[in-house]
């Protein structure tokens, strides 16, 4: 495998002085169209992420011997939520 390249101020071929200097004036901002009342009041806001439960959970860590966690696993998808109903339960 090759060793990286270091690369010089030189041979990136800019002025990295400048660049940073640049200030954006009002003249360059020509990407997007002028929001209108009209369009703002067309928009929809998406909320996004899981809905919050009503049976909220609370994240613990919890160690078990590697034999109880295998005879959990061996019941199929879902072991996890049977173990919490089953530490739920009262005798």
């Amino acid at each position: 495998m090759a060793a990286k390249k270091r690369v010089s101020r030189r041979s990136l071929g800019s002025d990295l002085k400048r660049v940073d200097e640049h200030r954006i004036k009002p003249h360059e901002y020509v990407d997007g169209p002028r929001l209108t009342p009209e369009m703002l009041g067309r928009m929809v806001v998406k909320k996004r992420g899981r809905p919050i439960s009503g049976n909220a959970r609370r994240l613990l860590t919890l160690r078990l011997p590697v034999e109880v966690i295998e005879r959990w696993k061996a019941t199929g998808p879902g072991w996890q939520t049977r173990m919490a109903d089953r530490l739920t339960k009262t005798r």
